[in-house]
């Protein structure tokens, strides 16, 4: 129960469990600690909790075919391949009781700032940037340039109604189109039963299969004369609304009303392509008797033709085939297809006479909408009227902007109520302007028009703006530290990926160098000396990477290499690229050819003049140290290959695909990784520590670690390979698989 068991907070979308919410919890679950960390139920618990709080059905998300699809907010539509992370998909789903599907896995990531940065020049075009101009001048250095407009602006500033539905009515019985903007599929479809109980014909257009096929048309046909239409967000539509209508659209409806019926039997599917917007209370076209003649011939052919074919026509085939006609008909023009259809001709292609009905069909729509778009700017144009609020002024705007286009005339009426989300998520206090409005009326049809309210709901809708734009500014100061781990590994991939067999063998082998390197840096000390080294341990990991390494270092004891270590005190210069210490086994003879033999020396001097690692008296035997089991894993590693006796463009093939699925696998892992650090470094600011600087420091080592992990499980994977190329081929294709 919120209030007792968990507080909440709408602005940032947080709850907290209360003291009494931890203990019903822990209860319930039969566990003595929410957080124990082998049986972590708190996840789950505080994700439900979200999931019942902030996630609502039908304006977060839709249920369709046993699943929870998303809906962008900003756009109101859709969003199947979309799916929330961290648990919170499956929480919507355990709650609506559908089937639980897996977690997502985050192959990659990346910000939008940081994705338009990747681009030498950058530039855009929209109508509503200029509410935004200091956000796109701090994060991309981008001034915002203001275009004046084609035509005179002669939109007006009007107040606000409160009831929507008279709104709509009034204007309905003048004439004048409306377009109703919603934040949600549950507002639009609130506002259309209360339509449909007052009779008011209309159109929805939300994210709900059975409206969003039908977007086209309704858009199209939404400026006509008597026109209403509700619509969830209008960002991102794309559409100018034409007064009059779109004369395409319409004749296209007309031909499909007249021409479907004699091409199948099947039904629409209503709840997945809704209804017709042709007779939504908006007036007919006249059609002249040549256009009738002509879809009356088209209908003989469409049923001549459903008759002598065997197989049904499906709804899809027939509106395919009418829609190819149509641009067919576009394309030809109506004098060749006349041409192409005499008058005595008993028989005629299908397309190419429902081709001819659409552009005739075309020219009186075209009249008529000319008409009607001429009576509907004399009515005023279209009127917008806006339900609510939202948290940017941007949004607000796109769908300002859809009245009054292009010098045509136009208004816009917003209705705000106290109750709106925008109210309760940024606790803005409302209690002045309820006793102010309970002075004036309690009657809620009556408008309340003030500057100072108006001046209000702008500040309210600046700080959310601010409030936004902080949490964005955040989020690319976070990502900028991801960005320079993203591109080293992205530029390491592509070296992969565009280098050939040789390249991929010396990336293999600078691994194999680095991995000998940190075994024996983490076990010798360079300012002790050897005798106060851990030479088990180091033996220990050399045999751990497997293969034919480990048979040629298990019979070595400690004392073996302290005995080398001791016989090593004192020496000069030595040969770098057939070096052994005494008494070790000597490497394989692997080294031939003037190219590995050159490798061998360029990392000998990599390892001398290494300034990363600590330095001491004994800096010297360590170096020899780290090349000897360097030299030595590679020796190995290339003994085994040879010896498997592959070609070299399947040893190229396979070393290739190691080096990208190991580096692929831990990246994503580093993914996830990076971003429960970006949650848990918010609480260090209780201790007076800066989240991002925490967050630098932790990613780098994070991601050290992961480089470390991918150049150790690579020279591990190619190790067991090479081993046993039979063997590691099956395991290879059974996880292909």
């Amino acid at each position: 129960m919120e209030g007792v068991h968990y507080t909440v907070e709408l602005k940032g979308n947080n709850i907290d469990l209360t003291e009494d919410g931890v203990a019903h919890a822990e209860i319930i679950l039969g566990t003595d600690d929410l957080w124990d960390e082998n049986d972590p139920w708190a996840r789950f618990v505080m994700n439900a909790l979200k999931a019942k709080v902030f996630y609502r059905r039908d304006v977060q998300y839709i249920v369709r075919d046993g699943k929870a699809i998303i809906i962008n907010e900003l756009t109101g539509r859709v969003e199947p391949k979309r799916r929330w992370s961290d648990g919170i998909h499956q929480a919507v789903e355990a709650k609506e009781g559908l089937k639980i599907q897996a977690d997502s896995v985050i192959v990659a990531q990346i910000t939008y700032q940081s994705l338009f940065k990747l681009y030498p020049k950058l530039s855009g075009m929209t109508g509503t940037a200029k509410t935004e101009e200091k956000e796109f001048s701090k994060m991309f250095k981008m001034p915002v340039i203001e275009v004046p407009t084609n035509l005179p602006n002669i939109r007006t500033a009007r107040g606000k109604w409160q009831y929507v539905r008279a709104e709509v009515e009034s204007m309905f019985q003048l004439g004048r189109p409306v377009l109703v903007g919603t934040t949600s599929v549950e507002s639009s479809e609130y506002l259309s039963e209360l339509l449909k109980v007052h009779k008011i014909p209309h159109n929805v257009l939300n994210a709900r299969p059975k409206y969003a096929a039908r977007e086209a048309e309704i858009i199209a046909q939404a400026g006509r004369k008597h026109a209403i239409t509700i619509s969830t967000n209008m960002a991102g539509r794309g559409t100018d609304i034409i007064l009059g209508g779109n004369p395409k659209m319409l004749a296209k409806e007309i031909v499909e009303d007249n021409i479907l019926p004699f091409l199948t039997h099947e039904p629409p599917n209503i709840d997945m392509e809704g209804e017709s917007t042709s007779h939504k209370g908006l007036s007919n076209v006249e059609l002249s008797p040549s256009s009738v003649g002509l879809l009356a011939k088209a209908a003989i052919m469409s049923k001549y033709i459903h008759k002598s074919e065997r197989n049904e026509w499906s709804l899809s085939k027939a509106k395919s085939t009418i829609a190819e006609s149509i641009e067919m008909g576009q394309m030809i023009g109506m004098e060749k297809l006349q041409e192409r259809m005499t008058e005595e001709s008993e028989m005629y292609p299908l397309c190419d006479a429902i081709g001819l009905a659409y552009l005739s069909v075309l020219r009186d729509c075209e009249v008529h909408c000319s008409f009607e778009g001429a009576a509907v700017k004399r009515l005023g144009g279209l009127h917008v009227v806006g339900t609510s609020l939202h948290e940017s002024r941007r949004i607000d705007n796109q769908l300002r902007g859809r009245a009054g286009r292009q010098g045509d005339p136009g208004s816009t009426r917003f209705m705000v109520s106290l109750q709106d989300e925008i109210f309760q998520k940024f606790n803005l206090d409302t209690e002045w302007a309820v006793r102010l409005i309970s002075r004036i009326t309690n009657d809620e049809d009556i408008a309340i028009e003030s500057n100072v309210v108006v001046k209000q709901l702008l500040g309210l809708q600046i700080n959310a703006e601010k409030y936004y734009f902080g949490i964005r500014k955040s989020l690319v100061e976070f990502d900028e530290v991801l960005e320079v781990q993203r591109k080293h590994v992205y530029n390491l991939r592509q070296v992969i990926l565009s280098g050939d067999s040789e390249s991929c063998s010396e990336q293999i082998f600078q691994y194999m160098q680095a991995v000998a390197d940190e075994i024996v840096l983490v076990n010798v000390d360079p300012q002790k000396p050897p005798k106060a080294w851990n030479l088990v341990k180091l033996l220990d990991e050399f045999v751990s990477l497997g293969g034919k390494l480990s048979e040629s270092f298990k019979d070595i004891r400690e004392q073996n290499l302290q005995s080398a270590l001791e016989q090593m005190q004192g020496w000069g210069p030595v040969k770098a690229d057939s070096f052994a210490l005494p008494n070790m086994p000597l490497p394989p003879d692997s080294f031939r050819g003037i190219r590995k033999r050159t490798s061998s020396i360029t990392r000998w001097f990599s390892i001398c003049v290494d300034d990363t690692s600590k330095k001491g008296r004994y800096t010297n035997t360590v170096n020899l140290l780290r090349k000897y089991f360097g030299d030595f894993l590679i020796a190995t590693y290339l003994n085994a290959v040879q010896e498997s006796r592959y070609d070299d463009a399947y040893i190229g093939g396979i070393e290739r695909e190691v080096l990208l699925k190991t580096l692929d696998t831990l990246w994503k892992d580093h993914l996830v990784n990076m971003n429960k650090l970006s949650s848990a470094v918010n609480v260090r600011s209780f201790g007076h520590r800066n989240p991002l600087e925490e967050y630098k420091i932790d990613g780098c080592r994070f991601f050290i670690s992961m480089l470390s992990a991918t150049r150790r499980l690579t020279v591990e994977s190619l190790v067991h390979y090479w081993s046993s190329p039979m063997e590691s081929e099956e395991i290879f294709n059974t996880e292909d698989q």
